[in-house]
């Protein structure tokens, strides 16, 4: 018996385990340091960021962009599958004595603990000793509750992305692709549509509470992209709020309560995740006063009734201020596509200079 194969192979499988548990059954955002799932995340979108960013055409860019969600899922669920073939491996190469025929090396031992694990059952290779009869029944019972976490993590997470994705789309017409907060307004305002903001603001805040529960308890959603060009759930959150701040600083006529309660429960949603991803942000309000000038134009062309330009210019940069620098920072992590006042507008003002 190896005493450091067992200890080794515990510490693995447990380690395995916890993460397992961190990531697809506790359904809240981790706060423990120890996560494999988190860092293996955080380390290859990085890479594959820097990948889709280097891309000069903005479909192929794009396309790569949203292939790594799906592919980092499907890697985890292989690699926790994996490593705990190595655990189980190393624990039953410490009993080899109880196993028949006893296993040459630990890659002998990696096989038997492989078909033990999916479940297989050669009989090529069986456990004697009460010891190895244990892990081998072990690694079955964790293959099977393996699968059955897997199946049910995939059909979880696809079923929030749809629902998340619903309101986005729907969101083309009014505000644009990508979204801004000034043209939903401004179709709001020429359709004569006013009077169904309260009922706009609303479902966006139910929109928010959803998302705000759901990409915290499952992050791996957040890495999610649209399937539809120039879309985006963080610059779609962002027009939201930009449509509310402007309801709230420089047109008559809006619901002002609504208008209150989608910027509290969209701020919360923005400052919450950046948190966990430890987004670095940017300060301040993020939009030039020629940006906000156009804006004022654009509404007042559309029928709205404008407020005083420099009270309302002064309200702006108060209230956007508190979430524009986390939405910033999620922008660029994401690297969502350029939308008015959202992510890199470099290429927008240039095109429109």
């Amino acid at each position: 018996m190896s005493l450091a194969e067992i200890v080794a192979g515990v510490l693995v499988i447990g380690l395995v385990l916890f993460d397992v548990f961190q990531a697809v059954i506790v359904p809240r955002p981790s706060t423990s340091g120890i996560g494999l799932a988190r860092y293996i995340v955080a380390t290859t979108w990085r890479l594959w960021r820097r990948y889709g960013e280097s891309l000069a055409q903005a479909n192929k860019r794009e396309r790569r962009l949203g292939a790594y969600a799906p592919f980092i899922l499907v890697f985890l669920l292989f690699f926790w599958g994996a490593t705990l073939i190595v655990g189980y491996g190393l624990v039953l190469d410490g009993l080899r004595e109880q196993v028949s025929p006893p296993p040459e090396d630990v890659w002998a031992s990696l096989y038997f603990a492989g078909t033990s694990l999916i479940t297989i059952g050669f009989g090529d290779v069986t456990p004697v000793g009460p010891g190895a009869r244990v892990v081998a029944l072990a690694a079955g019972a964790t293959g099977l509750v393996l699968v059955a976490l897997a199946i049910t993590l995939i059909f979880s997470l696809y079923a929030s992305f749809q629902r998340r994705e619903v309101l986005v789309v729907t969101l083309d017409s009014p505000a644009g692709a990508p979204p801004s907060g000034v043209q939903l307004l401004e179709s709001m305002g020429r359709l004569k549509l006013i009077d169904d903001l309260p009922a706009l603001f609303l479902s966006w805040e139910k929109w928010a509470a959803e998302v705000l529960d759901s990409h915290l308890a499952y992050p791996l959603l957040c890495f999610f992209r649209s399937s539809h060009d120039n879309e985006s759930w963080v610059s779609a959150l962002g027009a939201l709020l930009d449509a509310a701040t402007l309801c709230l600083t420089t047109v008559e006529g809006c619901p002002e309560g609504r208008a209150k309660l989608l910027l509290a429960i969209g701020a919360h949603l923005v400052e919450d995740v950046s948190q966990y991803f430890r987004i670095a942000h940017e300060h301040g309000v993020i939009v030039e006063r020629s940006e906000f000038d156009a804006a004022r134009s654009r509404l007042a062309d559309a029928g709205w009734v404008l407020r005083d330009a420099e009270r309302s210019w002064s309200d702006f940069q108060r209230i956007r201020g508190r979430y524009a620098g986390d939405l910033e920072g999620m922008a660029h992590f994401w690297a969502v596509p350029p939308a008015q006042w959202i992510g890199d507008r470099s290429v927008l003002r240039h095109a429109t200079a």
